[in-house]
């Protein structure tokens, strides 16, 4: 058995690949593979804290500075790749050929992420604060943003999925790496369904300021799928 997952996928013998196409997968396996949906899947369902006391407790920045350094982490592992790989295009096949034109697609939306992000527009606040903000408003300019952010981040990284099944049966890779990748992949997708269904999905603006309807973003409704609003106060609530 161990043989057989050691063994390339072609089942030849051996296995070999130039040491820059060695780094190269490495660094991409690991920021499309890892790191970038990792990050993702970090700001989709733990905005809100498993423990948080929310609404009484709002603004929990721990989910923020994980997707950040996650996020930050994968572009600057994909750049590196990308360097291990640059020039060594020439005689290229069909398939390699395809997966650069492929690879340069994903690459090119992994840049615009964090160059988005940072023109994202204000934060602002409630009363008592710099209450003027894009964020807080909910203006024309952060709805397009937090509408493009997300559906590029998305599609970059099932895209990626692809591109790296491309990669591994271009370098006729060991059977043990696209199994062991498929297995992470499915982990994380039955951990999404999974907190999807428990409702951890919630919307950024109400882990933010809370479902007060006095916020102007609270009278407009979430973006993006299967997002969800936990409270919906009426300005006639009590509370």
């Amino acid at each position: 058995m161990l043989n057989w997952l050691w063994a390339p996928l072609s089942g030849l013998p051996q296995h070999h690949i130039e040491s820059w196409a060695y780094w190269h997968a490495r660094c991409m396996v690991l920021a499309w593979g890892v790191l970038l949906p990792t990050g993702a899947l970090v700001a989709r369902y733990f905005k809100v804290m498993p423990h948080q006391r929310w609404p009484e407790e709002l603004d929990n920045r721990a989910w923020w500075y994980a997707h950040l350094g996650l996020q930050w982490s994968g572009v600057l592992a994909m750049t590196v790749g990308l360097l291990f790989a640059w020039g060594q295009g020439g005689r290229a096949s069909s398939a390699a050929l395809w997966h650069a034109a492929t690879g340069w697609m994903v690459l090119a939306l992994g840049w615009l992420q964090p160059m988005a992000g940072l023109v994202r527009g204000s934060k602002g606040g409630p009363p008592g604060t710099d209450r003027r903000g894009d964020h807080y408003d909910m203006t024309v300019h952060r709805r397009w943003f937090e509408r493009l952010h997300k559906c590029m981040g998305w599609a970059a990284v099932l895209a990626a999925v692809g591109v790296i099944a491309l990669g591994l049966w271009m370098a006729d890779a060991p059977r043990w790496m696209p199994l062991a990748l498929a297995a992470w992949w499915l982990m994380l997708a039955f951990m999404a369904a999974r907190w999807q269904m428990q409702g951890r999905c919630i919307d950024t603006y109400q882990a933010i300021w809370g479902p007060d309807p006095v916020h102007p973003g609270n009278r407009r409704r979430p973006i993006g799928w299967g997002v969800r609003r936990p409270l919906e106060r009426t300005s006639s609530d009590p509370t």
